[in-house]
């Protein structure tokens, strides 16, 4: 069985999986916790069950390979399908979970909580090519991801974003999911009854110290201040934020760059385009200087880098650092020579 994919998850977690075993896996933390919370839930109603709900811990399972198995094949006192939880942490758990996948259990479901997990990693190849198993990665919100949580959130609370305060919103989320879940869910009760959400409502909830570092950060690769860049991206990577998704802040922003910068270059006023970015007042005067900057094939080009960048991210954890460090840097040193002919 292949990973599965993105468009297909949301339709999965519908539905109990028809497997011995799923991994969930990826560098996006909070959105691993979340999907293995409703993979328990489609097995098991309470998960205080003690009966019929498992967790262990992955240096438990390395220790006594065959306790995954036994546990597997143990039938639940008073009937039903069983979930068992593992924290596969740093352990190598796939010798215990391979004799599992090769004689499938009738009535238990192995949920395997793991980190960012490299292509090669034993446990995540065991998964993906046993017939017995699905691999689902947990990567980041893109846009569409973010906008649907902010509006779902919102719409269980009977809540309406404005235009300005949507944008601003998304502006400052999707480096975690549980952390962008408990922001959305902290604004609506912030605007709890009003029906109404502005975007002072936002700045005054959302506007954290981490997402204006973030704003900061991306601001000082395109205008070429390396010693703020410098500063930012070794307080934003010391707090655990993940590099791959820094950069995709950069490549988000590239785009909404690169989409200004075009239609300047094609005649359209500069005031007029920046308008309709809807900017966050405290932004304007940043963008402006960069859109002076930055001519639309440079950014065209910085696109495809970062694109490039996230990937290599994904593909090589453990250098995952250096790769997002290097690519900052080659951005803002081209922003610096364009501000030096500029």
């Amino acid at each position: 069985m292949v990973a599965v994919k993105p468009a297909d998850i949301n339709a999965l977690l519908n539905r109990t999986p028809d497997v011995a075993a799923v991994l969930v896996y990826g560098p996006d933390a909070g959105l691993v916790a979340e999907r293995v919370g409703k993979l328990t839930a489609l097995v098991i109603k309470d998960d205080d069950d003690p009966f019929r709900l498992v967790r262990l811990d992955g240096e438990v399972v390395t220790a006594d390979p065959m306790r995954l198995a036994d546990e597997a094949n143990t039938i639940s006192l008073f009937g039903g399908k069983r979930a068992i939880v593992v924290r596969a942490g740093s352990k190598n758990i796939a010798p215990a979970l391979k004799p599992v996948l090769d004689t499938p259990p009738p009535d238990a479901l192995i949920i395997v909580q793991a980190g960012d997990l490299a292509r090669t990693s034993p446990l995540r190849t065991l998964c993906e090519r046993s017939r017995a198993a699905l691999a689902i990665p947990c990567y980041p919100d893109g846009p569409r991801e973010l906008a649907a949580l902010v509006d779902d959130v919102m719409a269980n609370h009977e809540l309406r974003l404005q235009g300005d305060a949507r944008v601003h919103l998304l502006s400052l989320l999707g480096a975690d999911r549980q952390t962008t879940r408990n922001e959305v869910e902290k604004l609506a009760l912030y605007a709890r009854g009003a029906g109404v959400v502005t975007i002072e409502d936002v700045d005054a909830i959302c506007g954290d110290a981490a997402s204006l570092a973030i704003d900061s950060l991306v601001d000082a690769t395109f205008l070429g201040d390396i010693p703020r860049l410098d500063m930012n991206s070794g307080r934003l990577f010391a707090d655990g934020n993940d590099p791959g998704v820094l950069v995709g802040f950069l490549l988000r922003h590239s785009l909404m760059l690169l989409s200004a910068r075009t239609q300047i270059e094609r005649g359209a006023p500069a005031g007029q385009t920046l308008d309709r970015m809807r900017l966050h007042f405290k932004r304007k005067d940043a963008i402006e200087r960069q859109l002076h900057i930055w001519p639309a094939r440079d950014l065209l080009s910085v696109t495809g880098d970062l694109g490039q960048a996230i990937a290599r991210c994904r593909q090589n954890a453990q250098m995952r650092h250096e790769i997002a460090r290097v690519s900052m840097w080659a951005v803002a040193m081209r922003a610096a020579r364009h501000r030096t002919r500029n």
